[in-house]
């Protein structure tokens, strides 16, 4: 029972890791996933994220065989 976490982009140079999988116990929220990924590193203002490849926030619910991934702010010109 496991979570895939994905960090792209800038994130990824930040948490110093492109994926990992979490044990999918005591999980309940994106935050959650944020929160014991990242070893309680604070989130990104206005970081995307997306759960099973759909944009969500961190208060939505993930679940055993969930893929979450996190994206930088979005920015350009």
């Amino acid at each position: 029972m496991s979570i895939t976490v994905k960090f792209f982009a800038s994130l990824r140079e930040t948490i110093g890791k492109s994926d990992v999988s979490l044990d999918a116990d005591n999980i309940t929220t994106a935050a959650d996933v944020w929160r014991i990924a990242t070893d309680n590193h604070d989130p990104v203002g206005n970081m995307l994220i997306a759960i099973n490849m759909e944009y969500a926030s961190l208060d939505e619910m993930v679940k055993d065989g969930d893929e979450v991934a996190f994206f930088p702010p979005v920015t350009g010109g």
